[in-house]
């Protein structure tokens, strides 16, 4: 079930980014005259196929990776003259240039689009509070203190996580000084902190900028308070109901829930004198865990209970919430953002300060697709957006086959007054594809990796 959830997410997703590209190309070739032949989502045998009122033919095929806009080109098959006006090589450099700037373009609105949407919703998160020094680390050598909320990076703003991940990932790979603003809970007075880069992260596969900078940010105490019990397992046979906080095993104090889980995990079959804590009253209780198989062969313990999670201080949580109007400003400049963030992963995949390594594929966008639809519509929405600017970034690259090489053909003819050559063409475009297939093997073979 969860394996076809994830396929129709995936499908979902790439169909409407696929979409919306090829529609941006299918509405300005339109309007500059060009006549449109077919227009097709996804490659392959045509699952379903209709010509409509305007003589295009729409077609939805089997394979969901792309898709296409076909046009009238003398160049590949014989136009009769009354339409040859209507032809995309008879179109002027310029309009050939707005018409492969198009898809993209539409890929940046959709992005806007969506978060506006999401902004107008309100967006949640917590603030970067923290909780404790590396010691020797880049930020106890900078100075920054414990219970200090980090409130921008290199004058960025960074009022939660995720804005703080952001901010620390722009940086990775360089050198030179990195300005970390904070403040201390009910202050005003903002402290600036000089942290000096040598190559940092530079290569790492899975680069964690928090960690890197030797800072844990402030998270809840996970207690052995328990959510739901699992009908029918040790936990329920033991006399354990939800709400239970465990206080002791076997004479051992419970901190935590991870100690508690080691407890569990550590007495397979082995009857634990348990002490309860349910409303006012402690209760004593005796539990055996289930034995449990693991992959080698070594028995576990198994309770049958999950945690509950504790809820964070509402001095830590962070809402921004946006006018209609406010809310297109913070989508643009979110757009803008992730954009050049993009554009600069590329550049620093290329020059070797980001690991190729982070470079995905298709089974990974299915994974991620997947399990952000498990968290919610607004989750996929932000999922939706990364991707449709990812997709306008790439296709904007000067790598032949690519719109970005049609836009560079266009921008040479346009400048010089006759076209690029059909030999220097069909010579860039293989090396375009060769380029596109070496990079697309390999991002499938992290997929792989990653599984």
């Amino acid at each position: 079930m969860e394996l076809l959830q994830t396929l129709l997410v995936t499908i979902v997703t790439l169909g409407v980014l696929v979409s919306v590209h090829e529609f941006g190309h299918f509405w300005v070739a339109r309007r500059c005259g060009v006549k449109v032949l077919r227009f097709s989502v996804g490659f392959g045998k045509p699952l379903l196929s209709w010509t409509g009122r305007d003589g295009v033919e729409y077609v939805l095929a089997g394979i969901p990776l792309g898709g296409y806009v076909k046009m009238l080109d003398e160049r590949e098959a014989d136009v009769p003259e009354a339409l040859k006006a209507q032809a995309f090589n008879r179109a002027t450099p310029w309009r050939r240039m707005a018409i492969a700037f198009a898809g993209p373009l539409a890929n940046f609105i959709l992005a806007v689009v969506v978060y506006w949407a999401i902004f107008l919703n309100g967006v949640n998160g917590v603030a970067p509070i923290v909780d404790g020094l590396e010691t020797g680390s880049l930020a106890e050598r900078a100075g920054l203190q414990l219970g200090q909320e980090i409130v921008a990076v290199d004058s960025e703003s960074t009022p939660t996580w995720e804005a703080l991940q952001l901010q620390l990932l722009n940086r990775i790979g360089e050198s030179g000084l990195m300005t970390v603003s904070a403040k201390f809970p009910d202050s005003d007075v903002v402290h600036d902190y000089n942290i000096h880069l040598q190559d940092w992260m530079q290569g790492l596969e899975e680069p964690n900028p928090v960690q890197e900078l030797g800072v844990k940010l402030f998270v809840p105490k996970l207690l052995p308070e328990l959510d739901e019990v699992v009908a029918g397992g040790a936990a329920e046979r033991a006399g354990l109901q939800k709400g239970d906080l465990i206080l002791s095993a076997d004479a051992q104090s419970m901190p935590d829930w991870q100690t508690w889980v080691q407890v569990v995990r550590d007495n397979p079959g082995t009857a634990l004198a348990l002490e309860v804590q349910r409303g006012e009253q402690v209760l004593e209780l005796s539990l055996i865990p289930e034995r449990k198989l693991e992959d080698n062969g070594v028995a576990i313990g198994f309770a049958g209970v999950s945690v509950a999670i504790p809820s964070w201080p509402e001095s830590m949580q962070r809402t921004m919430t946006y006018s209609v109007f406010g809310a297109v400003s913070a989508a643009a400049h979110k757009t803008w953002q992730m954009s050049a963030f993009t554009l600069e992963s590329i550049g620093k995949m290329i020059s070797g300060a980001l690991s190729p390594k982070n470079l995905s594929g298709p089974i990974s966008i299915a994974k991620v697709a997947g399990s952000s639809a498990q968290y919610g519509f607004v989750a996929w929405l932000g999922l939706l957006a990364l991707l449709s600017i990812s997709l306008g970034v790439l296709n904007l690259l000067p790598i032949p086959i690519l719109d970005g090489g049609h836009i560079v053909y266009a921008l040479v003819e346009g400048l010089s007054g006759r076209p690029v050559s059909e030999q220097i063409q069909n010579w860039a475009n293989q090396i375009g594809l060769a380029l596109v297939g070496v990079v697309m093997i390999f991002a499938i073979y992290n997929d792989i990796l990653r599984l």
